[in-house]
């Protein structure tokens, strides 16, 4: 007429990164018998942010309940995103030509992320422009920035057209 105790093996609270493995500790049931099997319900999915329930249940030969015991498993993501340029990151373009810049890719354990790119390049205008590209994932985790140097130079040499004739006499 004595229910089952169960034990949770571990702590009755858990948090696990975003995309890591989770394995659950388990529990134990014991009454004036021994120990009798546990059973786990409910799942832990680690590609998913949230929060997750496992509850322990047992009941003994002679039919007598334990008080469920559940454990929290919280997934976060704490990770922040990877930023990768595109191509170099330095170049060097001549004065009134046209730039078009690669870009970068963001990724981190949700996938992709989309990469803002903030800054311009004036090819009619010698100079080092900057352009730096920035990404934050959907948990507000913020990835490194990056930049790229875009130099627009003046390499063509003038030419000098002459009006008239060659000699003058």
């Amino acid at each position: 007429t004595i229910s089952p105790v169960i034990t949770l093996i571990g702590d009755a609270s858990v948090t696990v990164e975003l995309g890591s493995t989770y394995t659950d500790e388990g529990a134990t049931a014991t009454d004036e018998t021994g120990e009798i099997t546990v059973i786990t319900t409910g799942t832990v999915d680690t590609s998913v942010v949230g929060v997750y329930i496992l509850t322990y249940s047992a009941t003994d030969a002679s039919d007598n309940v334990a008080i469920e015991v559940t454990r929290e498993v919280t997934v976060e993501d704490t990770t922040s995103p990877v930023i990768t340029l595109l191509g170099e990151a330095s170049i060097t373009v001549e004065l009134g030509s046209i730039y078009t810049d690669e870009g970068a890719t963001a990724t981190d354990e949700t996938g992709e992320i989309t990469v803002t790119t903030t800054g311009t390049v004036d090819t009619s205008v010698v100079g080092v422009y900057i352009l730096t590209y920035s990404a934050t994932d959907a948990s507000d985790n913020t990835a490194i920035e990056v930049t790229r140097e875009v130099n627009v130079v003046d390499t063509t040499s003038p030419v000098i057209t002459l009006i008239g004739d060659a000699s003058v006499t």
